[in-house]
């Protein structure tokens, strides 16, 4: 499965804790922690968990379930940033987010040019209809 923007987000907390422990980091130089506190994580792992369950049983050749597959995964995105006072996911983050959903429909047969072209969208614009974050 598509590696998912939770995982980096971990390593990136991860290095940095060692940097503080080290002492190569000055501790009003770190904020990893909090730009992604464990209930972010937890909350975005468990929308995630839900998108892969839901993408196991999608139909690749159907849009109709593929898009709503996508639309399902980024309303629990668009709850997951409201409960975070609406600045959960940065550009970065949003940007490894929907990359993330494009691999794994891609990684689960989807053709996905294909199917935002047939919706008359560009590849990057498969998530624009519902996203908020």
């Amino acid at each position: 499965m598509a590696e998912r923007p939770t995982t980096n987000w971990r390593r990136l907390i991860a290095a940095e804790a060692a940097e503080l422990a080290a002492g190569t980091l000055a501790p009003d130089c770190a904020y990893m922690v909090d730009l992604f506190p464990d209930e972010l994580l937890s909350a975005t792992d468990a929308v995630l968990d839900a998108f892969e369950t839901e993408l196991a049983t999608v139909d690749a050749e159907d849009d109709a379930q593929v898009l709503a597959a996508v639309e399902h995964v980024v309303l629990a995105l668009n709850a997951v940033n409201e409960a975070h006072d609406e600045c959960a996911f940065e550009t970065d983050e949003r940007e490894q987010l929907c990359l993330y959903i494009d691999e794994a429909l891609t990684e689960q047969g989807v053709e996905v040019a294909a199917l935002t072209a047939r919706h008359g969208l560009g590849r990057h614009e498969l998530t624009d209809q519902w996203r908020d974050w």
